[in-house]
């Protein structure tokens, strides 16, 4: 029987917990004696409960995050119903700051907000040798040099059915008000010799999807490059690593090794998140624009890397004329996505202080996201956030890459904006559209409102359709019933919306 249960609530089956996994490394002589419990906002806070106590343990340590803080409060407040004698102790961003008035925090023994890498591991000697400990810790940043890696803990259903995650270092220099990161000093590498030891373990193990959670891989080129040299050393026909990179930095030691990396093996995620200079100057942010643009170009145009690309909306001083000149300045460089996501007040990050001067409205309720602003205000603030959703299940998802050009013509922002009123005020729905009614929906939507030849939407629409893989003829004319539903990427594993958009023609 385990004395202490690590455990987390993921999004998905598919994900891992790389941060339990470093405490459950970092155990030290405790390592033994402690277990590790992952479960998905699926399951039921009761059945959790069930699970965690099953194994009778003294201590529970739960890592709390914004899309878990309700599910995982039901679940400490069911713990402390059922078996108060056990210690609860809490960690995580969500629990990291602003915890005073918690609810969740209320029901817990111990706090350890920040890095637990180590004190999780301290606190649990102590208290397993009937020592006192503090109810809130504090531990200091850990130094990645001292840290055990964690990548053994993958067992191999994680290597066989989950996503794998890595990462090169940890904080960031740059200080942009809507992250956490902007709290950190620095960032600081793990040591290269170790690293790529782990790598090379998960490699002999079958890994061959790599997901890099570093903020800046590309900040020191000549640690990011080993790690390149590494994978295109051991290149793979099934080989997919993704990294996030700052725009305006990307020297030709990493241009040369970039461009050698074959279609498929490799995703660049790249936040602009906004083109304004008065807006990146409000919010802290560091970005050479025209670095950025010249970059972007360059991967594009001579690189295989499928490029996710980063917007905000809602961010404070953008209204919705800046934030429609930027979208269509980034979507005239085709990136292959373009990811529009609405500004989040997390907890403890600095974007709070222009609250009043912005005029900056939050949900109180995870995930805490914009609600208006003095620049945006609500109505339009909705329909900004139907047109993100309704632009992710369009043209990131590459299912529709030959008619998407039409349908956005010259000026694809307000192209699409008129299309998704038209979608919301046609449908009423955000969510569960049968893929073959989708598309019947895209040519009415593109005949109707935005002015394209029955005869071009259709042609345009049976190219997609034909790639679709969907069976029988379409027959956009006339909108049936409602098919059974097709649920996409999610069954389709990593890979499938990048081979889409690679398949697909340039754009005019």
């Amino acid at each position: 029987m385990s004395r202490i249960v690590l455990a987390t609530l993921n999004a998905r089956y598919i994900h891992s917990a790389l941060g339990l996994r470093y405490l459950l490394t970092n155990m030290g002589p405790l390592r033994e004696q402690t277990a590790l419990r992952e479960f998905t906002l699926e399951n039921r806070p009761i059945d959790i409960v069930e699970r965690l106590l099953a194994g009778k343990p003294r201590i529970i340590g739960l890592g709390v995050y914004i899309w878990n803080v309700e599910q995982s409060t039901r679940v400490a407040a069911l713990l402390k119903q059922i078996a108060p004698e056990v210690t609860l102790v809490l960690g995580g961003p969500e629990v990291s700051f602003e915890w005073e008035q918690q609810p969740i925090v209320a029901l817990a023994d111990h706090l350890i907000t920040g890095q637990a890498d180590h004190a999780f591991a301290t606190l649990c000697g102590q208290l397993l040798n009937g020592g006192s400990a503090p109810g809130v810790i504090h531990p200091p940043p850990v130094e990645p040099a001292a840290l055990t890696l964690p990548y053994d803990a993958y067992g191999d259903d994680d290597i066989a059915h989950r996503v794998i995650y890595v990462e090169a270092s940890r904080g960031c220099p740059f200080k942009c008000e809507f992250c956490l990161s902007a709290l950190e000093r620095s960032s600081r590498p793990f040591p290269l010799d170790p690293l790529l030891q782990a790598l090379e373990r998960l490699y002999r193990r079958g890994v061959r999807h790599f997901k890099f959670v570093d903020r800046t891989f590309n900040l020191d080129p000549r640690h990011s490059g080993a790690i390149l040299d590494f994978f295109l050393q051991r290149m793979d026909p099934s080989l997919f690593l993704h990294f996030e990179v700052i725009p305006d930095r990307l020297p030709d030691t990493l241009r040369s090794r970039l461009a050698r990396f074959p279609p498929g093996s490799l995703q660049l995620e790249l936040g602009v998140q906004s083109f304004n200079p008065g807006v990146q100057a409000l919010i802290s942010r560091r970005q050479d624009n025209s670095k950025s643009v010249e970059n972007l170009r360059w991967l594009r145009q001579q690189s295989h890397a499928h490029l996710h690309t980063d917007l905000i909306l809602g961010l404070p001083g953008e209204g919705m004329q800046s934030f429609a000149a930027g979208f269509d300045r980034l979507y005239g460089l085709r990136p292959h996505e373009i990811q529009v996501g609405a500004l989040k007040r997390l907890r403890g990050a600095p974007i709070t202080r222009h609250g009043e001067n912005a005029g900056l409205r939050f949900d109180p309720h995870p995930p805490y996201e914009i609600l208006s602003s003095a620049a945006i205000d609500f109505p339009t603030m909705q329909r900004l956030k139907r047109f993100a959703r309704y632009w992710e299940l369009i043209a990131n998802s590459g299912r529709f890459s030959h008619t998407l050009p039409t349908l956005l013509g010259e000026r694809p922002f307000a192209r699409f904006l008129d299309f998704s009123d038209w979608l919301h005020a046609t449908t009423g729905q955000l969510h569960r559209f049968a893929l073959k009614r989708l598309f019947t929906l895209l040519y009415r939507g593109m005949t109707e409102c935005c002015g394209v030849a029955p005869a071009r939407a259709e042609a345009l629409l049976r190219e997609d359709y034909r790639r679709s893989g969907l069976k029988g003829s379409p027959d956009f004319r006339a909108p049936g019933e409602m098919e059974r539903e097709h649920r996409g990427d999610a069954g389709g594993g990593h890979g499938v919306r990048q081979r889409r958009h690679a398949d697909a023609p340039d754009g005019p």
